[in-house]
């Protein structure tokens, strides 16, 4: 018996060691299915979910939910704006459809400050005396006396200068007048202070204030436009002026040796070389429409007003 059981224990232990592979192998190869049927299905997952974000990357605008731009896709909009002709300058992003209620869409005009081609604003008019008809945009006396101060927030730091805008009052009278001044505080959007020769088209000047619609204008004429450089002006230091122009003026640059420069501009109408640089060389105006005319030979004098042969084209 003894010698039996040694036998019947090295079977036992032949057939456990015989069991264990065998078992062993089995929960491996399930563990592998299970795993490979894991991956399958985290795969599936991953796809359905890069599938997902790519939908709602693309509906982000549809939803209402406005993208917020990368600090990489911000640099390279700069970058494509910098790298591009004055002409197509980014436009301020207030509507001036919404500051003054109008009610049109507005014309394709990619340099127009708050006043906007093709919108109907609405505003009262009130009136005010004149005097020679100087005003804040530096124009000089004015011959018609058919010219207006804009409010000072459609004003836009001067851009409104030089704008003819037809003004309607509600019996149907309507006038065109010329901006060349600023109605301060508390002028608000949309008003119009009307010299009292202007306001007498429209009203009885005792009625002192009337409620009107009124629209940018491009008018038909056969004047070209002017230009002025202030007083003071030398190779040092100028300040140029236009004057005359059909449609509102966007930008002015200066002809120097690296190229054009775009001057600043001033509320008092004057666009300004600090340091001298193109003062006496060719200038470029641009319009709120994006049309350029360029004009060479303007002699550096001094409060002198230059004709030139060039108008913008009519819109």
């Amino acid at each position: 018996m003894k010698a039996i059981k040694p036998a019947n224990r090295r079977r036992k232990r032949g057939r456990t060691w015989q069991t264990v592979p065998v078992a062993v192998a089995v929960i491996i190869a399930a563990g592998l299915v299970a795993i490979m049927a894991l991956s399958s299905a985290l795969d599936r997952e991953a796809a359905a979910g890069s599938s997902t974000l790519s939908t709602a990357a693309g509906s982000g605008e549809v939803s209402g939910s406005p993208a917020q731009p990368t600090a990489a896709a911000s640099k390279s909009s700069a970058s494509a704006r910098a790298s591009v002709s004055a002409p197509v300058s980014t436009q301020t992003s207030r509507s001036a459809a919404t500051a003054t209620g109008s009610s049109t869409t507005p014309a394709v005009a990619p340099l127009a400050g708050l006043i906007k081609p093709g919108v109907d604003y609405q505003g009262v008019a009130t009136e005010y005396a004149a005097g020679d008809g100087d005003g804040a945009c530096s124009f000089g006396p004015d011959s018609t006396m058919m010219i207006a101060a804009m409010n000072y927030t459609d004003y836009d730091t001067s851009k409104a200068c030089g704008a003819h805008v037809i003004v309607h009052a509600a019996d149907g009278a309507s006038i065109t007048v010329l901006i060349t001044n600023e109605c301060p505080a508390p002028c608000a959007p949309g008003q119009l202070d009307l010299s009292q020769q202007a306001f007498a088209k429209l009203a009885n000047p005792a009625a002192g204030l009337i409620p009107i619609t009124w629209q940018l204008l491009s008018p038909s004429t056969t004047s070209t436009i002017s230009l002025r450089y202030k007083t003071g002006s030398s190779r040092y230091w100028c300040g140029i002026q236009v004057i005359g122009h059909r449609n509102p003026v966007a930008e002015l640059e200066v002809g120097t040796s690296s190229g054009w420069l775009q001057l600043p501009r001033t509320d008092y109408n004057y666009f300004l070389s600090a340091n001298g640089d193109g003062c006496g060389n060719a200038i470029r105006i641009t319009d709120i429409y994006g049309q350029q005319l360029t004009v060479s030979g303007i002699a550096l004098s001094p409060n002198v007003v230059q004709p030139t042969s060039v108008q913008f084209a009519q819109h």
